[in-house]
């Protein structure tokens, strides 16, 4: 049995590695601050985890949930462009210095490995697709910026004190347990609550825009993956489905899967959006043995049937 805590562990993708890992009968330990994440996330493995509620700048927290740990998973993060546009300094706060002290932690209290979600957004509106990691990073956002600024601070850590990380660039990420109440949501969950209350979901640009959407499940994996396999310290690779989806498309999926008329309200383009997103995941497969499970329609089935059994 390993030791893994789980920053960020009552959130979205959080919460389902907590699952995942306590099904495997591991020893986990979140730390989260629960300004973004829900303590309902956890509620049906509560007595199998042990909780410490704060922020991962709270050093005092972070070398008291961390120590004697065998591996940190590292997803506590403000998400969301929006939100950075909104407010670049809180997002640098937690995305950056929240990182440096998350690494700190793990390098004192002689942690194996640092598994850190990193984001595609780093890549910009290159356009060249798919994106692949040899490709140099044009952030647009804040977001993208203190997600990258992260990643450079992980392969230094690896660098200079040995302490083993892996950087794993997420594409836009969905399923059950992700939040569409806040003003940041992310794109599905929004949708999907919105068309279960009979109203327009509301478009940003064109529609045509796309994006490689991940199954959250098959992230889970990856970040197990990452934490154990050998020869992947110091990397950063991209997770997605090596496919991609246009907006329009996915409206046109969801109102088939619920058997609803989608009409959707098209607004302004928003500033720090990237038009087209697809990851090459060949780097993935290679280094940690990725292998994505999870088709998009199927992925969205079980989306829905989830916000529907919860009432979301």
């Amino acid at each position: 049995m390993a030791v893994y805590v789980v920053t960020g562990g009552a959130g979205f993708i959080g919460s389902n590695i907590v699952r995942r890992l306590v099904e495997l009968g591991e020893q986990v330990r979140v730390l989260d601050d629960l300004s973004t994440g829900r303590e309902e996330n956890l509620a049906d493995v509560s007595d199998s985890i042990d909780f410490h509620r704060g922020s991962i700048r709270d050093v005092g927290l972070l070398s008291r949930a961390f120590g004697g740990a065998d591996f940190v998973l590292h997803q506590a993060a403000l998400a969301s462009v929006q939100r950075s546009v909104d407010d670049p300094l809180s997002s640098n706060d937690a995305n950056v210095d929240g990182t440096v002290k998350v690494l700190c932690a793990a390098r004192d209290c002689g942690a194996r490995r640092v598994v850190y979600a990193s984001s595609s957004s780093l890549y910009g509106d290159v356009p060249t697709l798919p994106k692949h990691e040899d490709m140099a990073p044009m952030p647009k956002s804040p977001y993208a910026v203190s997600k990258l600024a992260g990643e450079y601070y992980c392969r230094a850590f690896t660098s200079v004190y040995g302490l083993e990380t892996v950087s794993l660039r997420y594409f836009n990420v969905y399923g059950p347990h992700q939040d569409p109440r806040s003003q940041y949501a992310a794109v599905i969950p929004i949708f999907i609550r919105r068309l279960m209350q009979g109203k327009a979901p509301q478009v940003y640009g064109d529609g045509e825009q796309s994006r490689d959407f991940t199954f959250v499940e098959d992230v889970v994996a990856a970040n197990i993956q990452a934490a154990q396999a050998p020869g992947a310290e110091g990397e950063y690779m991209n997770l997605g489905c090596g496919e991609r989806h246009s907006l329009n498309k996915m409206l046109r999926l969801l109102g088939q899967i619920m058997g609803v008329d989608v009409e959707a309200e098209y607004c302004p383009e928003r500033p720090g959006d990237v038009k087209h997103s697809q990851a090459a995941i060949s780097k993935a497969r290679k280094v940690i043995g990725y292998d994505p499970q999870v088709s998009f329609e199927e992925g969205l089935r079980r989306t829905v049937e989830y916000y529907r059994a919860s009432g979301s």
